[in-house]
């Protein structure tokens, strides 16, 4: 933290009068607001040096490309600690909290989901726009591999410790088919990863996208399921199909689809980020 602090001097010119850790869910990064006369910044401490250069380097590209996520300010000589432009408390998971809880959003609500959803598609094909994809962290590109990963994630960390019988032979054999499904539907886009609504903030009533680290080259999918069944946020179907249709007319601004053959793609994504969540969760809550 005091390198933190120095590296928040070196750049401002101020000395750090304050420093409050933040919350992070299901990291190992630590986050700190640090602040010294009226400047104000977010001072983040790594665990990984690749992870670290990944959101540095992302952040750089996509700032280019007009997409809306925090200027990363300075970065220290090891590369494991970096500030970045402070986005403020305006959580858009907290923002709709009134609606996760009641089941009900509002039209308030509802319109910042909508405007997340618009501006998902920049992200996944402009963000793709002559990026580097080898600084993408830890794979360039979605792959067999990490689907394998994702799906014995599941078997391992959630339905093993339920203690339910299954025939890991014939789960194996699906597992397979899944993955062969699944990678069919590839693209040149920017997968985001993890695309929910505790990783964008809202400032001056726009979206701002946080924690993109993990992302790759990798399928629109995977972000539209990530978002609209996104664990804990009740959307009810009705707004799950709004988000869906919204996303919809967005993307067509980049390429032509067929509905009837995008939605039979969501549903197996659907599954798929399922399966992961409940590993992760599964993991979280048994261990």
């Amino acid at each position: 933290m005091e390198q933190l602090k120095k590296l928040f001097k070196d750049y401002s010119g101020q000395e750090a009068s304050s420093l409050e850790e933040l919350t992070s869910s299901g990291s190992n990064r630590r986050y700190f607001r640090i602040k010294g006369g009226n400047v104000s910044m977010i001072g983040v401490i790594g665990t990984c040096r690749e992870e670290n250069n990944a959101f540095v380097k992302l952040s750089g590209h996509f700032v280019e490309k007009g997409i809306n996520v925090p200027h990363v300010l300075a970065v220290s000589p090891d590369s494991m600690r970096y500030l970045q432009e402070d986005l403020g408390d305006d959580q858009l998971y907290k923002m709709v909290s009134q609606g996760r809880e009641s089941g009900e959003y509002s039209t308030y609500e509802c319109r910042m989901l909508f405007r997340a959803m618009e501006m998902l598609p920049k992200i996944q094909f402009k963000g793709a726009q002559d990026l580097d994809w080898s600084v993408c962290f830890p794979e360039p590109a979605f792959n067999e591999r990490m689907v394998m990963f994702d799906l014995n994630y599941f078997k391992y960390c959630f339905l093993k410790a339920t203690g339910l019988e299954f025939s890991e032979v014939k789960l194996q054999d699906d597992f397979e088919k899944l993955r062969d499904d699944i990678m069919q539907d590839m693209g040149d886009t920017f997968m985001y990863r993890d695309f929910q609504a505790r990783n964008i903030m809202m400032k001056d009533g726009e979206p701002y996208f946080i924690d993109f680290q993990g992302g790759r080259k990798g399928p629109i999918y995977y972000d539209v399921a990530s978002f609209v069944w996104q664990a804990r946020s009740r959307y009810p179907e009705k707004l799950r199909h709004e988000l869906v249709q919204t996303y919809l007319k967005s993307l067509r601004t980049y390429m032509d689809i067929s509905e009837e053959h995008f939605y039979e793609r969501l549903r197996l994504f659907t599954l798929f980020r399922t399966l992961q969540v409940l590993g992760a969760y599964g993991f979280r809550g048994y261990f």
